[in-house]
């Protein structure tokens, strides 16, 4: 993987996610394969809140490279599988945090899929 490091926060070191994908700290685990994992939001602002975090460090979605392509897909197929699985048949709201300014707080490519309530637009 070829990441672009002026993408990178100075901090961006192993992330906790990676410490969830090496099961070295506990996480609710929903879903994982190969690829990716699905597991609940520490901090849920929904009531039904869980990341998609692909098993390969990418920091954040400006630095995957089009190789990527296959993966970013399944991530988000995973996202609309494991929403089924949640029982979102009334809708749900998918994010993906970029950077400073898109709020990201883990430098590490997660997906938040939200959901179980209206939610409001604009979002923030």
């Amino acid at each position: 993987l070829g990441i672009d490091h002026k993408f990178l926060p100075l901090d961006a070191a192993p992330t906790i996610f990676s410490k969830v994908i090496d099961k070295s700290i506990p996480a609710d685990i929903i879903y994982e394969d190969h690829m990716c994992l699905a597991f609940r939001d520490i901090r849920p602002q929904a009531p039904v809140h869980f990341l998609v975090i692909p098993r390969t460090p990418i920091p954040r979605i400006s630095a995957a490279e089009d190789a990527d392509a296959e993966l970013l897909g399944h991530l988000l197929v995973v996202a609309k599988n494991v929403a089924k699985q949640e029982s979102l048949s009334d809708g749900y709201r998918v994010v993906i945090n970029d950077g400073k300014h898109g709020a990201q707080s883990v430098y590490h490519l997660h997906v938040h899929v939200l959901g179980g309530r209206q939610m409001k637009w604009p979002p923030g």
